[in-house]
């Protein structure tokens, strides 16, 4: 188990010095910094850009599909809940103490060799935006926090009304494969991409 999460915090520091070499390539109006902070960190910031005309500054909380190496999924899976201890927990997309502006959402992850990295899809998500977006459906906070609940023993996917769960998202429930039972928040990156919350970096 020790050696497990050592090459865990190996392979995470790798990909992190990859993907800075990846910012410092695409980004041209902002300046960056990854916070080491722990308590920056659980408060959903990983990284801090900085525009370099106005100053203005923007949280950053980078979410990596490194469990789907070498592979390039149409979606993405936004944390509703998940438990530890046996008690249901606040996940980070619902969580309002989180200080994120901006999900750097890391897609379509490829590696030559174990943690020898080689390309990536980088994609950016107005946190706010889609919050907005999703309570213009009806599909509010409080709404996904009751289904959540309403469903203890409920395991794989659940349709959501006026969300298309073919083409655009739905909720699925990990409770029978996963020690920590997550319900998740599953989009399609391409409706992110056309309803304008969206926007790929590389």
């Amino acid at each position: 188990m020790k050696s497990n999460f050592k090459d865990d915090l190996s392979r995470e520091r790798l990909f992190s010095h990859f993907l800075d070499g990846q910012y410092q390539k695409c980004l041209k109006y902002y300046s960056f910094k990854r916070t080491s902070n722990i308590e920056e960190q659980l408060l959903g910031v990983d990284l801090t850009f900085t525009h370099k005309q106005t100053g203005s500054v923007y949280h950053i909380d980078e979410k990596a599909q490194l469990d789907y190496l070498n592979t390039n999924l149409p979606t993405f899976a936004f944390e509703l809940c998940y438990e530890k201890d046996g008690e249901q927990k606040i996940g980070w997309f619902l969580d309002v103490n989180k200080k994120t502006d901006f999900y750097s959402l890391i897609t379509g992850i490829y590696a030559d060799e174990k943690d020898c990295f080689t390309t990536c899809n980088i994609t950016f998500v107005n946190r706010k935006k889609l919050l907005d977006f999703l309570n213009s459906k009806g599909i509010t906070r409080e709404k996904m926090m009751r289904l959540t609940h309403s469903q203890p023993h409920y395991h794989g996917k659940m349709q959501l009304e006026n969300l298309d769960s073919f083409s655009e998202g739905y909720l699925f429930f990990s409770r029978r494969n996963k020690i920590e039972k997550p319900v998740n928040l599953i989009l399609k990156l391409e409706l992110l991409y056309s309803i304008g919350v969206g926007k790929r970096l590389i």
